[in-house]
């Protein structure tokens, strides 16, 4: 089966080097999302590891709060990745229109993360890329992580410098090796990000190396709402210093698990889905987009040749 024999139906968002597409199956009706990624750019811009590798890691990944694959396709000029449709739209259009959450909401999406991020590192994957609009809401008001782009298989340390820069750890900014301990200083960008509305460093965003200097040096104001806990796990989890940051001492991610901040809570619940979701999407029907931005289609040109097949045999 082809892409020919889908209807597409909307614009759901668009990245770098594609976009995705909410389509319809002519056949049995089935709706779901379709990554698209148009060849020519994944090669001009030397892409073609990160792509083949996220689509390894989506076809491999099967865990509740991880954005998993259904099909991969490709022909002349585009590769597919066929995806769930999670039509709660990203967390951070959400967190956009509040402005920020309360500690028990963000604990509620931070737990969620916290597994997501806990099963990737046990299987020896790097997620790199942590922030609010590579998180999307489900009808039961859950969390998906999605977007795989940077996600690498590291048994040891790596140097690849890729992520947002307003969460970037200082390890990646001095070019130093890493490992996991960067996506819990993520993580930490992200805790805080949910509650005060603002990441640690985002009023530097306007000049980029004196952003990465804050970030190598830790200098960030936490706000005075801020919980003695939240303070501890965020001071904790955004330190400098590797050998002093959770999720990477000798208790490893139970640092995180056992915080004060998540004190009496039920894991369990949350894995199993059990806890009401704080905020539930307004939902019409499968096919809904409302959640979504409205996105325009650009119209790349199509090849005669399929010049870049040998580029993607393991597509």
């Amino acid at each position: 089966m082809g892409i020919d024999d889908y209807d597409v139906l909307a614009i759901l968002g668009q990245g770098s080097f594609g976009l995705v597409k909410l389509i319809k199956e002519k056949s049995s009706g089935n709706i779901c999302a379709v990554k698209l990624l148009f060849k020519k750019d994944v090669v001009k811009y030397k892409q073609i590891a990160h792509v083949i590798n996220e689509k390894q890691v989506l076809t491999s990944c099967r865990f509740p709060f991880l954005l998993g694959s259904i099909f991969s396709r490709k022909d002349n000029d585009f590769l597919y990745l066929g995806l769930p449709f999670i039509n709660g739209g990203e967390l951070f259009t959400y967190h956009r229109k509040v402005k920020k959450f309360s500690e028990d909401q963000a604990r509620f999406y931070g737990s969620q993360v916290f597994l997501g991020l806990d099963y990737l590192h046990n299987v020896d994957l790097l997620y790199r890329d942590l922030k609010p609009e590579n998180i999307l809401i489900t009808s039961k008001g859950y969390l998906k992580i999605a977007d795989f782009g940077f996600a690498k298989r590291v048994e040891g340390r790596t140097l690849t410098l890729c992520g947002t820069p307003e969460y970037l750890a200082p390890e990646i900014v001095q070019s130093k090796p890493y490992a996991s301990s960067v996506d819990w200083w993520a993580y930490g960008v992200l805790v805080f990000e949910l509650v005060a509305g603002y990441s640690p460093f985002s009023q530097y965003n306007h000049d980029a190396m004196l952003m990465y200097s804050k970030i190598c040096d830790g200098e960030y104001k936490v706000p005075m709402y801020f919980s003695q806990h939240l303070k501890h796990l965020i001071t904790n989890l955004l330190q400098v210093d590797v050998t002093k940051r959770y999720g990477n001492l000798k208790n490893g991610r139970n640092d995180i698990r056992n915080h004060d901040w998540f004190k009496n809570f039920d894991w369990w619940a949350i894995l199993n889905q059990e806890v009401t979701a704080p905020f539930l999407p307004k939902i019409s029907d499968g096919q809904d987009t409302s959640n979504f931005d409205k996105q325009k289609d650009p119209k790349h040109p199509k090849s005669k040749v399929n010049q870049f097949q040998d580029h993607f045999a393991e597509f």
